[in-house]
Formats: structure tokens, C-alpha cells, sequence
């Protein structure tokens, strides 16, 4: 008898069995979960980057500015005032980074438990949906998010960003990019990347088959991702917020480090990291060095 065949539903309607057959199946949903949610995230990247563009044959020219440029994203607050409305819409667009971003990079990890629960649920043992795992840990990034907006609206308050969310000191800029390189050689990352590269462990030791055990899975994981990613969401403050080349290519690297299973990919990426910071500083040093009359 085929697997379909062992999980149909012959009481329900053709409809509800089909419903219900694919409830069954924890790692497809696992797929769909993630592909659903990193699509929202840049869903909603994308209309803001339809809000900045005008009309006219000039469309694509544009597009490519604003997607570039590190003040994609000043449509938001165009008098850089921060209201209420504005918090808010600070906040969606560093939630919408996060699904972006990071939910590619816990995929493996969300694959991993729906393969557990898929053997467990053809042995006829209860398991939990993947979407209350993924939203364990999606709440963690969330609650980034929120940090993120806060330290937004501080650094904007001092002056270290403009309202178009960009840098406007290539020394603070290289301070966050020699702080991230630095971090990439820590205990800490690496500890947290373990966890992230290598989930089977931790599931094994605290499989859970309540939403609330399995919620609480996701928040551990989470936190693990957070230990490992924090310090690279950070660059953004120096590249600009909004800039969705950066915001790709940070999200490949940080999926490719989780995918890895040594150090030197880690390390190389926290020597380029510590290079770009130099170069900034070297930069803005030059930028105000007294030229010497002729």
C-alpha cells in the first residue's frame, strides 16, 4: 500500500482527504513554511521599493538606484520625522529583513524536525506542526526587530544616520564592520553556529510533542540564530538599512555559513568583514587629513 494510500481519510469529502493527506506530511509543510514566509518578507521589500519608484520610461533605471543606493527606504519617513506611523513602519520593515533574510538560513533546521516528526508520525506517534516550530523561532527575529528599530531611531537621534536610514560616518561605519569581522572569531559564534549547523543533536535530547514544547524548540533555535547572525544583521546600519543588494548577499552568506561544517568560510568572511571596516575608517581619515600646501 502506498504511503498516500495509508493516510488517506475514505470518511471525508475527496477535498478534506487531500487537506488532510497533507497535513500529514510535517517536511512538506516544513517546505511550504518557509517558501510562504521568506515571500512575505520580500513581498514587502518589494512595495516599498514600487512606493520609491516614479513613473515613466525611466522605471527601470530607477528600480536600480533605489534597490543600490543606501537610502533605499527614505520614502518612509520622507520628512524624517518619527511618529507612531513611523516606528511602526520601521518595525515591518525590519521584520520583513528578518523573514527575508534569516528564515532561509533556518531551513535546515526546520527540515530537520519535520523529518523527525515524519518518521515519528508513521510510527503513529502525535507530532506538532513545523509552522509552530518556525513561529518559535520566528518570534525571536521578531523581537530583534524591535531592538533594531529602537537603535534605528537612536542612532538617527545623535546624528549617525540620516533620514534616508543611511550612515553618515564611514568611522562608525568601520567600527561595526571591524566589531562584526571580530565577532566571527568568537567562542560565541561558533558555539551558537554548532547548534545551527548540526540541529538533529538537539532535537533528539529535547523532542517535544506538545505546540508548547515545540514552540519553546523554536524559541531555543532562535536564540541560537540570533547568537549566530546578530552581529551581521548589524551591518546593515553601515551599508544602509534598506539596501537590498547588501541585504542578499548577507542572507547567501549567512545561509552558506550554516551550511558549511568547518571554520575557514567563517573566518575568511570575518577577514573580509575587519578589511571592508579598515577601508572605511582609512576613508573617512583620508576624507578629513589637512592637504598640504602646494
Amino acid at each position: 500500500m502506498t504511503e498516500a494510500a495509508d493516510r488517506s481519510l475514505p470518511n471525508l469529502s475527496p477535498a478534506a482527504s487531500r487537506l488532510g493527506a497533507a497535513f500529514a506530511r510535517p517536511k512538506r509543510l516544513a517546505v511550504v513554511c518557509v517558501i510562504a514566509l521568506v515571500g512575505l518578507g520580500w513581498l514587502y521589500l518589494a512595495l516599498l521599493t514600487a512606493s520609491m519608484v516614479g513613473p515613466g520610461g525611466a522605471w527601470a533605471a530607477n528600480t536600480w538606484a533605489a534597490i543600490c543606493g543606501s537610502t533605499f527606504g527614505v520614502a518612509l519617513m520622507p520628512d524624517g520625522v518619527w511618529g507612531v506611523s513611523g516606528f511602526a513602519l520601521v518595525a515591518l520593515m525590519w521584520g520583513a529583513m528578518t523573514l527575508a533574510m534569516m528564515l532561509p538560513s533556518a531551513s535546515p533546521m526546520i527540515l530537520t524536525y519535520a523529518e523527525i516528526a515524519d518518521t515519528a508520525a508513521r510510527k503513529g506517534e502525535t507530532v506538532v506542526s513545523p509552522f509552530v516550530l518556525a513561529a518559535g523561532y520566528t518570534l525571536v527575529w521578531f523581537g530583534f526587530a524591535a531592538l533594531a528599530t529602537i537603535l534605528q531611531y537612536a542612532l538617527t537621534r545623535v546624528a549617525l544616520l540620516d533620514p534616508g536610514m543611511a550612515s553618515v560616518s564611514g568611522l562608525f561605519s568601520g567600527a561595526i564592520f571591524i566589531a562584526a569581522g571580530v565577532y566571527q572569531f568568537s567562542e560565541l559564534k561558533h558555539a551558537c553556529l554548532r547548534q545551527c549547523r548540526s540541529p538533529f543533536p538537539f532535537f533528539f535530547t529535547n523532542w517535544a510533542t506538545t505546540p508548547r514544547g515545540v514552540f519553546k524548540l523554536g524559541l531555543r533555535q532562535g536564540l541560537f540564530c540570533l547568537g549566530c547572525c546578530w552581529a551581521m544583521m548589524l551591518v546593515m546600519f553601515a551599508v544602509g538599512i534598506m539596501n537590498v543588494v547588501w541585504m542578499a548577499a548577507l542572507g547567501i552568506v549567512m545561509t552558506l555559513e550554516k551550511m558549511g561544517t568547518g571554520k575557514r568560510f567563517t573566518y575568511a568572511i570575518g577577514v573580509l568583514l575587519i578589511a571592508g571596516g579598515v577601508a572605511f575608517v582609512g576613508a573617512a581619515v583620508m576624507a578629513h587629513w589637512p592637504a598640504r600646501p602646494i
